[in-house]
């Protein structure tokens, strides 16, 4: 199950590593060894499970929305280090954040919180 992208790829979320768009659907190279198995994408950024149980994002950071702990742009596709001890079986984009779902039935969120999107309550 490779995983191909194709559209505005201005801010790197087509995971080819630059900012070109792509007229046709174009095989994520980074991904070429990793089955995928659920794919999310938003304007702005992507996310992909793959059948290992990883997780990867990549597009515009901004708000935290990749869930690499920063905000930095990444037009690759970038494992997501803090789920590495889950096994990720669906992910989903959001306008400003994203969330995964394990296979135990745990969800993450990370991302823009503003309105209640990512449900951390105190």
């Amino acid at each position: 199950n490779a995983v191909w992208s194709w559209g505005d790829g201005g801010l790197g979320q087509l995971g080819h590593g630059d900012l070109s768009s792509q007229l046709r659907p174009k095989r994520i190279g980074d991904l070429r060894w990793s089955r995928g198995t659920a794919i999310s994408a938003c304007v702005v950024h992507s996310l992909v499970a793959t059948s290992d149980g990883a997780a990867y994002s990549f597009g515009h950071g901004n708000s935290g929305r990749l869930g690499h702990g920063d905000t930095a742009r990444q037009p690759s596709p970038r494992r997501i280090g803090g789920l590495r001890s889950e096994h990720i079986s669906a992910v989903a984009a959001g306008a400003r954040h994203s969330l995964a779902l394990s296979s135990g039935g745990s969800v993450f969120s990370f991302g823009w919180g503003v309105c209640g999107h990512l449900e951390h309550w105190r």
